[in-house]
């Protein structure tokens, strides 16, 4: 048996488990590990975990809670950051890091164990219509989105959320409020997940799709039930920001 290093973090409550690795090691997470690693009964527990290769420039290869491989995650991506920074007991306030949705520059200031960032998410691009939603995007990953009624029981939103993630090949599911021009709200399904408390991808997702149909500014809050997440849109590309937090070191005794 091994003991395998991992740091656990989180972004507005998107937590992640993160191993930093060089880029001669011997390849060793695998979607079988990152399952057992993520289930929360019987492993460390996580939405995901993150494979960091050190180099130039670090990439990032990201497994949701079902070992499926993402694209991409905004909170995930920034909390990999600061976990590379924390390994190397870096001051560096940038970082490249290769992801499966290309290249993405984060920037992070830090204060100890906490901190906030943001990231340059690229394009957002839009997809056909889809009956029940306000639209459908893509921000590296897919998302559909749509508005919410108050009255519907979660277990409506999911059935919602699995037939349109299937009519997509699988996709995430945000379900948002507008409160205001600078102000959404939104709790989100994502796919490989489940319920989570936050999304920066969704979060960028529904905000471009709100402006699209001008029910939103280019600079919005986006509520998720673990914390605000910044979206900021010029033209078809988006920032996101919002904070990280170490959780704990972790030793954890490969299966």
């Amino acid at each position: 048996m091994t003991l395998r290093s991992l740091q656990k973090w989180h972004g507005a409550g998107n937590d992640f488990l993160i191993a930093v690795v060089h880029a001669d090691a011997s390849p060793w997470w695998n979607s079988s590990h990152a399952r057992a690693a993520c289930q929360r009964a019987t492993g460390v527990g996580a939405d995901g975990l993150i494979v960091a290769t050190l180099g130039t420039p670090v990439s990032m290869v990201l497994y949701n809670a079902d070992g499926s491989i993402a694209e991409m995650s905004g909170n995930g991506v920034r909390c990999m950051a600061a976990a590379v920074r924390r390994v190397a007991d870096g001051e560096w306030t940038s970082l490249d890091v290769m992801t499966g949705a290309g290249l993405r520059t984060v920037s992070l200031r830090m204060d100890g164990d906490h901190g906030y960032g943001g990231v340059a998410m690229g394009v957002v691009t839009f997809a056909h219509n889809l009956e029940g939603a306000v639209g459908v995007a893509n921000v590296g990953n897919p998302h559909v989105v749509v508005e919410d009624n108050p009255s519907w029981p979660d277990v409506q939103r999911e059935a919602m959320a699995e037939r349109m993630s299937s009519f997509e090949g699988g996709a995430n599911v945000e379900f948002v409020t507008v409160i205001d021009r600078g102000h959404l709200r939104m709790r989100v399904i994502e796919r490989g997940v489940g319920w989570t408390l936050a999304c920066g991808t969704g979060s960028c997702a529904a905000a471009a799709v709100f402006h699209r149909e001008g029910r939103c500014d280019a600079d919005v809050v986006v509520a998720n039930p673990g914390g605000p997440l910044r979206v900021q849109i010029e033209g078809d590309e988006t920032t996101l920001s919002g904070p990280v937090q170490f959780v704990a070191n972790v030793e954890w005794l490969e299966v």
